[in-house]
């Protein structure tokens, strides 16, 4: 035919080699045949998006298809596999508590250290890489916030200073979910829908960063606000809330650690111990009556004064502690040092932590199968019908905020939720608005423990907990309520995507993040502000410009001069990672390799010999 079909691009003529047995004369044939330009279109069409929640299959016959001995059996199954799943996740929550208490015990002078600083807290930056930094070392985003309260209680830190300090504890209380998805880094898919659901987390943490730190420091509206909400009420201290997970765990980790969160609170103002270590879990406070010598007579005034001897004295009250009975963990007739005893629960809890979720995951792979596992995806993933669909996003966020409020941690409801993302049973889509909750539900949590504050510490408490949950509902604000600005959503996938090609990145991204960008901040602020301007300025600006650019050459590269729209004029390793992939993996040839599942190379192998096209475009 001469004309071209409606709707698609002319074809183009192209020469293409045959290689052919003629008869005494085996050679190559050069012919011409009219090919389509939309031939790469079609090779598109069989791949699956990487996204898209995995196809469950049924497994074995049908309930109906069972006998009562058969089904029996199959009941017995998954009663012991739930029974073993409730275990496992309790070893794992168990374990993230023994890991936020090794951080503890490793980092409690250096934390202790961070926070004295005064003039380095000014800073509003440096508060923020503080917070992250304090944060990832202590592995509890409400042990740094009791930090914060008992500073600023303490006159040691104004509440202007803190707020950046809470902001950078909302990030760092992300690498928890960062960490889980790495055990899932064997399987290709799994990792990439694992490391993107927590990277979501991450990405919108640093984005409400960026658009609010800016605004405090100019307008400093978190602080007013916080300010005239703790002013319109009159607060009482109150009794703590009941922590609901702490009394199924603490029967474990007791036997094993036990810290005394005062000490860690007092290292941050200065008042040091050597050790953080509880020894003794009941004392009661005794007072006694001492007779002590009058140094000024103005004391006499308050108290009646009487002679003894050659001077007057008076009675005091003094108040003694007594140790009644000592603890029964591992640890507390130990003579290691904290540091030690940090770096063996380290181990321990990392070694149990990766067993248990590796384990975890393979049940979940083998229980969330046919007819279970597409119930419980449809529940998860269920939206209202139209035209209230809008709401079903709410809803999910209402469910996160409520189940980070009963377990008391927003890292235990991360932790749980990256797996399943992994195996495919919660979208992106869903999984955001459920760790968006997760926020404000840890938040829920601090503002109660703040309630249950000293009458002395009340304010300072509430409104450093009022900073926290206005944070993350100006975050929700901002990058949620607008669907067309969702963006962590998109960001989250694409880097999801790298990491599943390149898996190092997701190490090079956990440590630049949390770690080594940090830290460097950090160091330049010890040097001064103008040194940090000095060095941080240009490098914020040239990252502003290359996010520019790549933009552009996305969007209008027409804009562009001609040798900007490709960074093909830069060196490979400046503009891809393949040959920082092949240096990596050479140096690290012992890590396993991600596997992909089987491909069904049926369909492809049908639909090759089906399309005369693609035999048209392939060697005989």
């Amino acid at each position: 035919m001469s004309h071209s079909q409606p709707g698609h691009k002319a074809p183009t003529t192209v020469a293409i080699g045959l290689e052919g047995q003629r008869t005494g004369d085996a050679g190559m044939e050069e012919f011409r045949t009219q090919v389509p330009e939309w031939t790469p279109e079609l090779e598109e069409e069989g791949v699956a998006d990487p996204w898209a929640l995995p196809q469950l299959k049924a497994s074995g016959p049908s309930w109906k298809e069972l006998n009562w001995k058969d089904r029996l059996r199959h009941v017995v199954i998954g009663v012991l596999k739930g029974f073993a799943l409730l275990g496992l996740l309790y070893l794992f929550i168990c374990s993230l508590d023994i890991l936020s208490s090794a951080f503890q015990l490793l980092s409690s002078k250096v934390t202790g250290d961070i926070f004295k600083d005064n003039v380095v807290l000014s800073n509003p930056v440096a508060g923020l890489v503080i917070g992250v930094l304090v944060t990832v070392l202590v592995q509890s985003s409400s042990t740094s916030s009791s930090i914060v309260v008992s500073m600023v209680a303490s006159n040691l830190l104004t509440v202007k200073a803190s707020v950046p300090i809470i902001m950078g504890v909302n990030v760092g209380t992300s690498i928890t979910s960062t960490l889980v998805s790495m055990a899932q880094s064997g399987a290709r898919d799994e990792f990439r829908r694992a490391f993107g659901g927590s990277a979501v987390h991450g990405i919108f943490n640093w984005m409400t960063v960026l658009v609010l730190l800016p605004l405090e420091v100019a307008a400093r509206a978190l602080e007013k606000l916080s300010g005239l909400v703790v002013g319109a009420f009159t607060l009482s201290p109150g009794q703590r809330a009941p922590d609901i997970l702490k009394v199924l765990t603490q029967p474990l980790t007791h036997l094993i650690v036990q810290l005394d969160p005062k000490v860690i609170s007092e290292s941050a103002t200065g008042n040091v111990t050597n050790s953080i270590i509880k020894r003794w879990c009941v004392t009661r406070d005794e007072v006694n009556v001492e007779t002590i010598p009058v140094k000024n007579m103005s004391e006499c005034i308050m108290q009646s004064c009487f002679p003894c001897g050659v001077q007057l004295c008076l009675e005091k009250n003094i108040t003694s502690t007594v140790y009644v009975e000592r603890c029964h963990h591992i640890f507390v007739g130990s003579s290691l040092t904290d540091l030690a005893i940090g770096f063996i629960l380290l181990a321990g809890s990392l070694l149990v932590l990766c067993s248990g979720l590796v384990l975890i995951v393979r049940l979940l792979n083998s229980v969330l199968q046919g007819q279970i596992a597409q119930v419980i995806r449809k529940v998860i993933n269920a939206e209202f019908p139209f035209p209230f669909g809008w709401l079903s996003g709410y809803l999910a966020i209402v469910v996160g905020a409520v189940m980070t409020f009963v377990v008391q941690s927003s890292s235990v409801f991360t932790a749980a939720i990256i797996p399943l993302i992994g195996v495919g049973v919660i979208s992106m889509e869903r999984a955001y608005p459920l760790l968006l909750g997760s926020n404000i539900g840890t938040t829920t949590t601090a503002l109660l423990a703040a309630l249950a504050s000293p009458a002395d510490q009340l304010l300072s408490a509430v409104q450093v907990s009022l900073i926290h949950l206005f944070f993350n509902i100006a975050g929700i604000l901002l990058w949620y309520l607008v669907p067309a600005l969702r963006l962590p959503i998109p960001l989250a996938k694409k880097f999801g995507n790298v990491t599943a090609h390149y898996r190092w990145v997701a190490g090079v991204y956990l440590l630049f993040s949390f770690f080594l960008i940090p830290l460097a901040v950090f160091g330049l602020s010890m040097a001064g502000t103008v040194v940090l301007a000095a060095v941080g300025g240009p490098l914020l600006g040239l990252l502003a410009l290359v996010i520019l650019i790549n933009v552009m050459q996305r969007r209008c590269p027409a804009w562009l001069p001609r040798c900007l729209r490709s960074w093909d004029f830069l060196p490979i390793w400046l503009h891809s990672l393949q040959p920082w992939d092949q240096v990596i993996t050479s140096c690290c040839k012992c890590c396993p390799q991600a596997h992909d599942p089987p491909a069904d190379t049926t369909v492809k192998e049908a639909y090759c010999y089906e399309n005369p096209v693609v035999l048209d475009t392939h060697r005989l």
